[in-house]
């Protein structure tokens, strides 16, 4: 720290909150905040904790502390997931404190309460709740339906909406659809398991037959959409990077009155034939400037699967990054080339 003003802060833990709630059992929560900040020197005694190292990173470290303590009051736990993305966020100096972030309820249900897990999640169920038609752009495992699925139950809890509408294009990726046993339905029922998968999680299982034979839920493939009009709805198209622009076109004009859409999708896994234009990959440049629609782009941190989904996405990110260069490098030496007669 030669040359870098030294500064030491003691943090007083209110005695109401049990220290290891703070600093997780065998110190493991401990641990994930000095991981974050290697240059401080974190001392523990009693209810006191005591922070030396440069300024900045004292008060750092003494901010993220506070707003681990505020999510502790609202009787929510730490993990060292959490904590990471705390730290992200304080260092990043955005304008949303992690504890708002934290502590953000999206629907209580079966015993546990859902929750945006990172800053740009919560960006994106803000986003819902302010504008009519919302993208949710990401790599796998970041939410993108999973949110949306939680918002749709709240607005029909809330007698926002009437009913809800869950639909994916059935994209062949591997196997022909006319080959699969069985009949139309349950030759498509695969491609719409994950959002069966989400509603299962924020809804008495018993109460989804029901809903669903009443038309209060209606998780159909994309081409059921076509010539309808969808009024108080709220209506989401998952895996939207595997519709084609028309497909794309025709899914946004059945909106109707007092309806929200969500559409989400990865732009680095479609599974259409090749030459076929991916209707979310040009959406944006076609929809930029119209208001009330917006796009909610996520991206590897804000992966909330096992620690490796983070660093396979990123890896493919750079891989593809680097095939890409390889592609542009080569067709440039290409037009290079004299062009005489050889």
């Amino acid at each position: 720290m030669s040359g870098t003003a030294a500064a030491e802060h003691r943090i007083v833990v209110p005695t109401s909150l049990p220290m290891v709630s703070l600093l997780g059992s065998g110190d493991e929560l401990l641990r994930a905040v000095e991981a974050q900040f290697p240059d401080a020197d974190i001392h523990v005694r009693g209810n006191e904790i005591t922070v030396r190292g440069d300024v900045e990173t004292v008060a750092l470290v003494e901010r993220l502390l506070d707003e681990l303590v505020v999510v502790l009051r609202t009787g929510q736990g730490l993990s060292k997931e959490s904590i990471e993305r705390s730290a992200a966020m304080l260092r990043d100096r955005e304008a949303e404190t992690p504890a708002a972030v934290l502590t953000h309820n999206i629907l209580s249900s079966r015993g546990k309460t859902i929750r945006a897990k990172t800053l740009n999640q919560k960006r994106y169920v803000d986003a819902i709740d302010s504008h009519t038609i919302v993208f949710g752009i990401g790599p796998a495992g970041t939410g993108k339906t999973y949110l949306a699925v939680a918002k749709a139950v709240q607005a029909l809890q809330a007698k926002q909406v009437t009913r809800i509408i869950l639909t994916r294009p059935a994209v062949e990726a591997g196997e022909r659809l006319g080959f699969l046993p069985g009949t139309l339905s349950e030759k498509i029922d695969p491609y719409l398991r994950p959002l069966y998968d989400a509603l299962h999680d924020m809804m008495e299982p018993a109460t989804i037959p029901r809903l669903m034979t009443e038309g209060s839920i209606e998780v159909a493939p994309l081409a059921y959409m076509r010539g309808r009009t969808l009024n108080d709805a709220f209506i989401i198209l998952d895996e939207a990077q595997n519709t084609s622009p028309e497909q794309m076109k025709m899914f946004l004009t059945r909106l109707g009155f007092n309806s929200k859409m969500v559409v989400t999708g990865d732009v680095t896994q479609i599974d259409l034939p090749a030459g076929t234009a991916s209707g979310l990959k040009i959406v944006r440049e076609i929809l930029d400037g119209i208001d009330d629609v917006h796009f909610s782009l996520l991206t590897s941190r804000d992966v909330v699967r096992h620690r490796l989904v983070s660093d396979i996405v990123d890896a493919y990110g750079r891989f593809d990054a680097a095939q890409s260069a390889g592609t542009g490098n080569r067709a440039s030496r290409r037009d290079t080339r004299p062009r005489g007669r050889r």
